[in-house]
Parts: structure tokens; sequence; C-alpha cells
């Protein structure tokens, strides 16, 4: 979503916001928000103490032990803008892409793969969508390769920046990404190609995943025109069930050990999620759904344990140039990294970063507001968290 509030963006009264602990001072990486920024432009934290078993040294994310069972853990992340003034900052030819993701990037590294939500096109075509007050678009030049060094292996089209640059940008960013060996779910040429699942393999798991956003209907998919998969996040909409419910079989008849909803749901800058729109989530647990992947509020949210599945209600923001917005902390995120035992959930490690432009594990003051944040998120769901280290860990 965008770094501001557009028409049917921000819901102001459902913001009831987490107090932190009135000892911590405002994190020294605090930046001007960026309301005025042109609508089209190209472009030493202190570690804390850390418990062995989240370390960045592991041998791997998948490992075997004596009884012969299998460990994959897979990173979800949020909005991922590597756009606009980005393109000034890792697109030179005298920086590395890689940077991008300071010293977060062996994390990452040391994970079997990881799933996002792209924030933008990648592009360098096309001319700026009328009518909208933001547009995201990055070089596939030099983003390409930092999503790569990133590690992700899947990334969500299903959102309202996908066409920014009109259809020819949205054909350039599928391209670009499987070129590089990155599956994508949510935009196609046709409706029924933007709804079809991405089917892929991470670690020793077979993972199927759906896409889906509410927003915005002018970059919906039609029959004349690419376009990303858009729905109503109702769970009694006819039309809604339907198509949801056929893209769900669709990736069920692959019989992944891991079925995913990445959904971009839900208004910008809210701490919650509407009564609606969770029980939407739960609908698509109910369906078969194993993850939502939730992402567009730019504010990570509660995670919930519902049913036989997992709802991440929002993973906030990944790497971006939106600087920060009020006291809502979304420069302050949390990497999502979920493992599976023999294809089951086991647990979910929430790893704290911060972001600068760039992005890089959290300060200490910062991990310490973002695990009393996420707890404080999640007293709705009833969810338990145990301290790990300078994160968090969810037992499933």
């Amino acid at each position: 979503m965008a770094n501001t509030v557009e028409p049917n963006g921000c819901d102001p009264g459902a913001r009831p916001a987490p107090t932190p602990d009135a000892s911590e001072p405002m994190s020294r990486h605090r930046r001007t928000f960026l309301a005025t920024a042109p609508a089209v432009a190209v472009g030493g934290c202190v570690a804390p103490k850390v418990d062995p078993a989240v370390t960045d040294d592991r041998d791997s994310a998948t490992d075997r032990d004596g009884g012969g069972r299998t460990e994959t853990t897979i990173g979800f992340a949020g909005d991922t803008m590597v756009g606009r003034e980005l393109n000034q900052q890792y697109g030179r030819s005298d920086v590395d892409p890689a940077t991008i993701w300071g010293d977060l990037r062996p994390r990452l590294e040391s994970l079997d793969g990881v799933c996002c939500n792209l924030e933008c096109c990648l592009s360098t075509r096309g001319e700026p969508a009328p009518g909208r007050t933001y547009h995201f678009r990055g070089d596939p030049e030099w983003a390409v390769p930092a999503l790569s060094a990133g590690n992700v292996q899947f990334a969500s089209l299903a959102n309202n920046h996908a066409m920014d640059f009109g259809p020819v940008s949205l054909t350039d960013t599928r391209d670009v990404l499987t070129d590089a060996g990155i599956d994508v779910a949510g935009a196609g040429e046709t409706p029924a190609a933007a709804r079809a699942p991405a089917t892929f393999s991470v670690g020793d798991v077979d993972v199927a995943v759906v896409s889906f956003a509410d927003r915005y209907v002018g970059y919906a998919a039609t029959d004349d025109r690419p376009g990303i998969a858009h729905i109503d996040p109702d769970p009694s909409n006819a039309e809604t069930q339907r198509v949801v419910g056929d893209a769900i079989e669709r990736a069920t008849a692959t019989d992944p050990d891991l079925l995913v909803a990445s959904v971009h749901l839900g208004p910008n800058w809210v701490e919650r999620p509407s009564g609606q729109l969770i029980a939407f989530d739960h609908w698509l647990v109910d369906r078969g759904v194993d993850l939502v992947h939730g992402h567009s509020a730019h504010v990570v949210q509660g995670i919930e344990r519902y049913g036989d599945g997992v709802v991440l209600h929002d993973t906030g923001d990944f790497v971006d140039d939106f600087g920060i917005k009020d006291d809502l902390g979304n420069n302050r995120s949390y990497l999502f990294e979920v493992t599976l035992e023999d294809g089951a959930l086991q647990e979910i490690r929430l790893v704290p970063i911060e972001i600068d432009d760039g992005v890089s594990r959290a300060s200490e003051e910062a991990a310490a507001w973002l695990r009393e944040t996420m707890r404080a998120r999640s007293v709705l769901f009833e969810t338990t968290y145990e301290r790990d280290g300078d994160g968090l860990v969810v037992q499933l």
C-alpha cells in the first residue's frame, strides 16, 4: 500500500495504539515521513544478546536428526518496495544491490527460502497510472539481483502497486522475476491466470500459494487486459466464495505440504484487523489453507492459531523508503520464520528488524518495543509468545 492515506485507505478510528515502555527512547533511525515525496521517482544497530538457537551461523535451516526427521524453515515477510528513491541508492554501478539487506542478509541466507509481497512493479517501461497519488517502480537491473540476494523465492503480485506504470509494467515484472527463478502469483494476462496458484518447493516442502488483493479495483485483470487477482474479502460474498474457492481447489489438487494464501487486504496504518477480515481469514483456513500470509497495513498485526491453520494477520513492511507514519512504528517489523517438521507446522520465530531505506537487525530498544507491541496486538487472539533472544517464538 502507499505511504499515505488514499481515499480508500486508513480508518483512523480503528487504531488503539499499544503503549511502549516509557523508559525506551525513540529509535535513532527515526526519519521524516515522506508525505511529500514525488509521485514518480527512480532512483549501526546495537546487537542484542541472542539465544544460540536463533543465531545466524546455524548450519542450515534444513536439518536431519537421528530419527530421520526433516525441518524446513521459510521466511514470510511483508511489503517489499524496491523502487522509487531506492533506485538512486542501490541502482548505482558502484553499489552492490545485496547491501539493501544489511546485517540481516546472513539470516535470510540461512533460511530455505523467503516469501514476500512485492509492493511495486519492476520495469523501465510504461507511463504512470492516472488518478494515483503514488507510483512505485524499481529498476529490475538491480532490484531482481537484490531480491535473489535476499533469498526471495516467491513474491505475491496481488496489490495496489503492481500496475503503477500500466499493464506493460506488470508483464515485465512477471517476466523478470520468473526468469530469475522467483515464483509469483496474484497477477496475470487474464483473470484465470491471475488467480492461478504458484507451486514450488522450498527445502523438503512442496508449497502452493494463492494470492488476492481487495484493492485497487482499477488494477483487476479482465478478459481484455492483464491485471491482479482482485476480490471483495467478504466470506458471505458468493462471487468471492466462487473465485477464491476455485483457486484453493486448484492449489489443493497439487497435493502441497503447505497451502498458503498470500493476501493484500485492508487499509493502511491499522494495528488490528477488522472483524470482516478476521472472518475472511478464518474462512480461508476452513477451506483448507494452512497459513494465511497477510500484508497491506504497513504495520505488524497479531498471529492467530485458528482451526488447523495459522493466520499472520499482517506481516508489516520488509524494506521500503516510506519513512515513519505518526507513532505507528512502521519502520519496525518482523521476519516471520515458519518451521515445518516433516511438512507439518511446528513453530514461528519472529526476528525483529528495522527499516531505514535498507533493512537491518533491530536495535535492542526497537526489539523490546516490537515484543511488547506484538503481544498487545495479539491479545484478541489469545496467542502465547515465548521470549526467544531478541525476538519471540510461537509453538504450533
